[in-house]
């Protein structure tokens, strides 16, 4: 085996993981694939024979490229049409986010993360959905043992401010279908019903179809709204359950394809967001 063909090897069988972390960092595809590859040319051309431990290597390349690109990220997003969410991952299908630990994987926990610092963020993806040690943690960030902690515990608290305690997967499951059947039906009272008295609704669209602009609040509000659409939105499309991102959420297609995805977080309160994803270019991996 030649050289090179140790160091595609040696990658190979990192690249989940490598993926994984960068997707937690952008919450995009195509941005996490980016850093993938800048990492793989920059192992091709490293003295790879000074390296003692490859993986640690690689790990800390792509998470500084991560928290690089996530200062850029947020200069773009200021010129994105309407609300940005993390683009949806099929995480039944995908064996590179699939083969890794599922947390920080939920859309509404990616979303929340976009809140953090970009160091703030990298230590909290490392410690919480790899279960890297502190120490290598401060040293892939840069920092010490004892501010690694910190950014971890300013992480988690800031999550645990952001979000209440999720329900279990099947009642996820349970109140998005009852969502889907009262949206259809444009039943008014079952919707509201459903919600939590502080419910916001997304619409990720960028512009390129027609959605709500901003987020949208209330029960009673949301009610109203979702049962307007009823006659439009939901007539001549195929509706299927699919999994995104470990959580339940709809799939709709029609004659062109694919047209949106939406999935719903919920706690004991009912559902408490729903997040509409319409934007053509975050949903390739549900096509």
């Amino acid at each position: 085996m030649t050289s090179l063909d140790q160091a595609e090897s040696v990658f190979a069988a990192a690249r989940p993981r490598l993926f994984g972390i960068a997707y937690r960092m952008t919450g995009g595809v195509a941005d996490a694939e980016d850093l993938v590859q800048e990492v793989w040319l920059r192992w091709q051309l490293a003295d790879r024979a000074a390296v003692r431990h490859p993986e640690a290597y690689l790990a800390t390349a792509v998470t500084r490229l991560a928290i690089t690109e996530s200062q850029t990220a947020r200069a773009r997003r200021e010129t994105y049409v309407g609300p940005w969410l993390p683009e949806p991952v099929d995480t039944a299908a995908d064996p590179q986010v699939g083969a890794e630990r599922g947390a920080v994987l939920e859309l509404a926990v990616l979303l929340l993360l976009e809140k953090l610092t970009p160091t703030e963020r990298a230590a909290y993806v490392l410690r919480e959905a790899f279960d890297y040690p502190y120490r290598e943690i401060a040293e892939i960030v840069q920092t010490s043992e004892a501010a690694t902690r910190q950014l971890v515990s300013r992480a988690r608290k800031h999550l645990a401010d952001g979000r209440r305690a999720p329900v279990e997967r099947a009642d996820q499951r349970k109140l998005l279908e009852a969502f889907v059947a009262a949206a259809q039906a444009g039943d008014l009272a079952a919707l509201e019903e459903l919600f939590a008295q502080d419910v916001v609704s997304y619409s990720d669209s960028n512009g390129a179809v027609r959605a709500a602009g901003r987020p949208l609040f209330g029960a009673a509000a949301l009610a109203k709204i979702f049962a307007a659409w009823a006659p439009g939105f939901w007539q001549g499309a195929e509706v299927s359950y699919v999994e995104a991102n470990g959580q339940w959420a709809v799939r709709l297609r029609t004659d062109s394809g694919t047209c949106a995805v939406i999935t719903v977080t919920a706690s004991s309160e009912g559902i408490d967001q729903v997040m509409w994803l319409v934007n053509p270019s975050k949903l390739g991996a549900f096509r």
